[in-house]
């Protein structure tokens, strides 16, 4: 979708408080509106979409706290990549 912005005007705001049991996300990124889109309309009681614009692509949600997430991962080790580059190879190899 072309909407004019630039990749840096195209962001993610996720809010919350301590009171609220919601969380309030607005994204331009289309990965997540997808996601929170489909978990809206599988469980319309824990996520609802709220509003969207559809001049710049920003569409916002209203999720339950302890519905959404984040996930650190902590880097991996010379060893790890080194396995996993190896692990690629064998199955592109395996592929053809």
């Amino acid at each position: 979708m072309r909407t004019g912005l630039t990749k840096q005007e195209k962001t993610t705001d996720i809010w919350f408080d301590e009171k609220n049991p919601l969380i309030h996300i607005r994204t331009h990124n289309t990965d997540l509106k997808n996601r929170l889109t489909a978990y809206a309309v599988a469980h319309p009681d824990q996520c609802r979409q709220t509003d969207a614009d559809s001049e710049t692509g920003c569409m916002e949600f209203e999720v339950e706290k302890g519905r959404f997430s984040f996930r650190l991962t902590a880097p991996y080790s010379e060893e790890r990549r080194e396995r996993a580059r190896q692990y690629a190879k064998k199955t592109m190899q395996l592929n053809r």
